[in-house]
């Protein structure tokens, strides 16, 4: 009778311990737990910082489609885009010459250039 009684003494706080101990374990590691939310906001974080970036990608690229239109086009980005595209530059601008690309720009002419030349 003695032992049945500390047995019984003994065995609801154990019991109560030890769920304690595996809820407890299961708050902080478990699949929803401390950590796992943790890591859940640094990668919500992550995913902010690369939202961030591709929308600004995004709206410097809308600036650069709505420069092109016909209705807004914008003459500098218009000879810009010119120059990049034929691969030629204005007379009197300053051309560095790569080794590595083995091509060199030609330079455009203006009409009083061309005038010039030909007298």
């Amino acid at each position: 009778m003695d032992l049945t009684g500390r047995l019984n003494h003994i065995l609801g706080p154990l019991l109560a311990l030890l769920l304690m101990v595996y809820f407890g374990y299961h708050i902080v590691q478990g699949e929803r737990g401390l950590f796992s939310w943790m890591r859940l906001r640094q990668k919500i974080a992550e995913s902010e910082r690369h939202l961030a970036k591709i929308q600004s990608e995004k709206e410097e690229l809308e600036l650069r489609v709505s420069l092109m239109r016909p209705d807004s086009l914008d003459p500098d980005m218009l000879e810009q885009r010119a120059q990049e595209v034929l691969n030629l530059v204005p007379r009197g601008d300053i051309v560095i010459y790569d080794e590595e690309l083995k091509t060199s720009p030609k330079i455009l002419q203006n009409e009083e250039s061309k005038l010039e030349m030909q007298k």
